[in-house]
């Protein structure tokens, strides 16, 4: 398993994440994004206008290992806050039809999930593992 329930409905409940890829200098960029799970493929796809032409898709062409992270405060008080990270491959994919979200896509194929507080009881538990490659 790719994602736990939980996982899947905190992603699918979420508009907005942050990707990190790595420039041509080998510095870290990190820009905000929208974030669709795929369940056909169990990945992450980020999509959005003239991605193609964007930097963090030419920084995954150039060097897959990315970095993605979906968060927010689901309470303040208490401090309940709530994550997935995502630390993975990027696939770099254009054409008709390569993602239910568009023609041009960074589809992440994660290596290793980190999530935290996303179990009910509201203990901000961390769940992290490695996943099959």
């Amino acid at each position: 398993m790719t994602f736990t329930d939980a996982e899947i409905a905190y992603l699918d409940s979420q508009l907005l994440g942050r990707l990190t890829t790595i420039d041509a200098q080998g510095r870290p960029q990190i820009r905000a994004v929208g974030v669709h799970y795929n369940p056909e493929t169990r990945t992450i796809d980020v999509v959005g206008w003239g991605l193609a032409k964007s930097q963090k898709f030419r920084n995954a062409s150039r060097n897959p290992e990315v970095a993605f992270i979906v968060d927010d405060l689901a309470s303040t008080n208490p401090w309940r806050p709530r994550s997935v990270e995502i630390r993975g491959r990027a696939e770099t994919l254009t054409g008709p039809g390569v993602s239910p979200w568009g023609d041009e896509v960074i589809r992440i194929h994660p290596r290793r999930v980190v999530a935290e507080g996303l179990d009910p009881s509201g203990d901000g538990r961390y769940n992290a593992r490695d996943l099959p490659s």
